[in-house]
């Protein structure tokens, strides 16, 4: 038999098609003399390229708030893995500071020659989860007093001041005053203003418990 051609399959990315070599009878002729009728059936030769299967896996993590941001930025490669110099800086993106759950999201950057029907990826994309503060924090206020001597006229005192607050994280903008914080009166005397702690309400949920202690 002598073949005249080329017995070869190449292909580099994946596709439905496979590549084929091109095996034609005609390129087969009989060399001996022993036969003169001789016919080739030829089966073609082809490469078929399978994607690589990549599973990408970022963490679950979670903390108590404590006013810093969760960050769990690495991602783990499990598979067939990437081809070298295709794909780069593999990371988790999800942060979160206050009470409450994030996908923990993962990114990749595709070099020039990544094509993504190469691959089969699978995304395992983790939580992270800020629970409530469970320490107490505790606000001391007191309403603002004046005092003055009699006189025939009106006086008014307006206010309050926050003494103290037991956590850092905690801030005078984390809670709202739902009353009045003001006395008006002419007579002497002593005239409460009438502050009351079931005034004074959390509104940061990053807290679960806050006591108000009113003077």
């Amino acid at each position: 038999i002598e073949f005249n051609g080329e017995a070869e399959a190449t292909g580099t990315d994946v596709r439905i098609d496979p590549y084929q070599m091109g095996l034609k009878p005609e390129q087969f002729t009989n060399t001996s003399n022993n036969f003169t009728n001789v016919e080739f059936v030829v089966e073609d030769g082809q490469i078929v390229i399978t994607p690589r299967a990549v599973t990408l896996t970022s963490e679950t993590a979670g903390k108590t708030y404590d006013g810093t941001a969760l960050e769990k930025p690495v991602v783990t490669v499990t598979g067939d893995g990437f081809v070298k110099g295709e794909v780069s800086d593999i990371k988790a993106t999800g942060t979160i500071t206050n009470v409450g759950s994030v996908t923990n999201e993962i990114t990749f950057t595709k070099g020039e020659k990544f094509n993504e029907d190469n691959y089969a990826i699978e995304k395992k994309e983790g939580t992270l989860t800020i629970t409530a503060a469970d320490a107490e924090v505790i606000v001391t206020i007191a309403g603002n007093t004046d005092n003055v001597l009699y006189d025939g006229n009106s006086h008014s005192v307006y206010g309050y001041t926050v003494k103290s607050i037991s956590s850092k994280l905690y801030t005078v903008d984390d809670f709202k005053f739902n009353g009045t914080d003001s006395v008006t009166q002419t007579n002497a005397g002593t005239y409460p203003m009438g502050l009351k702690a079931e005034q004074f309400s959390n509104n940061n949920e990053n807290f679960k418990k806050v006591t108000f202690v009113v003077e």
